[in-house]
């Protein structure tokens, strides 16, 4: 149930306030200053605090500059019997959600506090969903081929150098691409990605391009492509090396003009992208076999990043394992289990020819068929391994 604070120094309001909110079945609590009502906040958690914003000690906007400044992200609505327009902008300004009048209407008081709520709720569900996709596409090891990413990613992320990341399936290239969007100066724009190898020859154009109402059979509206859809931002062509030479054609003219047409369409559009692929295909070998353009690998190799496979960095298996089993666990939501030094070492044995992907399948299986510390044993009876 959802947790209010009422800051008011005035007794009548707070019981008043508390009687209702109570009877919808809040947690109520109140503070009978600002003072008392900052301490509250930086010694509990608050879903929203009504505060008024006349007070001693300390006012309203005083307690809501300075929970702001504390890192304390409960929503405030502030109420006044002496309201102005400016005090409710200054009050907006200052991150409040929301300013009432003295006497408040009740329903204009529940309903706020439940829109409130629900931006309340929606701000800790987007925290939780960044600290995941941030946590998830950590690269982890230590080795020295993986140490040398890092510092490649450190140096070119800054940049809007194009990078074609390559490597066998399963090797982590995604993890590479996202942390060069994490660490760039595009950061805040959207990260776009097109899995080349997924969709027909015949749908990627219009997949990259978009397309116009009625540019063929199936485009009953218009559609923005993924290079609009990733302006000011990075777009990831993961599988690059299976993209249509029609296709390589287009993407190598949006590169070199950063323009870009819909299907079935003649209007030019400007688009700011940065564009990292990837591939598990030798290029070279495919552009010798006219299945790549050999124009389009030099536009898209600017920087190389090779990632290797996991036999070549056998022992970030070490670390590889416990990062799978608390991610396994907080998936599954139960206890994170332990792994013995002699299952660890079995692990590190095996050739990984899924590499990083087919351990983390493995780690899962022995998560749900091993014991709580899983064994030697385990790993023996539950994989091919021996």
């Amino acid at each position: 149930m959802a947790k209010i604070l009422i800051i008011d120094d005035e007794q009548s309001i707070r019981n008043t306030l508390k009687e209702i909110l109570e009877y919808e079945k809040y947690t109520v609590e109140e503070a009978k200053d600002g003072e008392e009502g900052l301490k509250m906040l930086q010694r509990e958690k608050f879903d929203v605090a009504l505060c008024d914003v006349k007070m001693p000690k300390m006012d309203g906007i005083e307690v809501l500059t300075k929970a702001a400044e504390s890192g304390i992200d409960t929503e405030f609505v502030m109420i006044s019997a002496h309201g102005t327009i400016e005090t409710a902008v200054e009050a907006t300004k200052k991150g409040a959600y929301d300013f009432i009048q003295k006497p408040p209407d009740l329903n204009r008081l529940l309903v706020t506090l439940r829109n409130a709520l629900d931006k309340s709720t929606l701000v800790k569900e987007t925290k939780v969903l960044k600290k995941k996709v941030s946590k998830g596409s950590q690269i982890v090891g230590e080795s020295e081929n993986i140490m040398a990413i890092k510092e490649t990613i450190e140096k070119v992320a800054p940049t809007d150098a194009r990078v074609l990341i390559t490597g066998e399936n399963g090797t982590g290239k995604e993890l590479v691409a996202r942390q060069i969007h994490e660490q760039s100066n595009r950061s805040k724009g959207p990260m776009v990605e097109v899995n080349c190898a997924a969709i027909p020859s015949e749908l990627i154009e219009s997949e990259l391009f978009g397309h116009e109402k009625g540019s063929f059979t199936s485009a009953i509206k218009q559609r923005i492509g993924k290079f609009e859809q990733a302006n000011d931002g990075t777009l990831f062509l993961d599988e690059i090396g299976d993209m249509s030479l029609s296709a390589q054609a287009k993407v190598l003219r949006a590169l070199q003009e950063n323009k870009i047409t819909r299907v079935g369409g003649d209007k030019e559009i400007s688009v700011n992208v940065r564009v990292v692929a990837a591939t598990n295909k030798n290029l070279k070998e495919e552009i010798a076999n006219n299945n790549f353009r050999e124009d389009l690998y030099h536009r898209l190799s600017v920087i190389l990043v090779k990632v290797p496979p996991l036999r070549d960095r056998a022992s970030d298996i070490e670390l590889l394992v416990p990062k799978f089993l608390e991610d396994i666990a907080n998936e599954y939501g139960s206890k994170i289990k332990s792994i013995t030094p002699k299952a660890l070492e079995l692990l590190k044995k095996n050739p990984w020819t899924g590499n990083i992907r087919e351990l983390r399948n493995v780690v899962e299986r022995l998560v749900i068929m091993g014991g709580d510390e899983i064994s030697e044993s385990d790993v023996a009876r539950n994989t091919d391994i021996q």
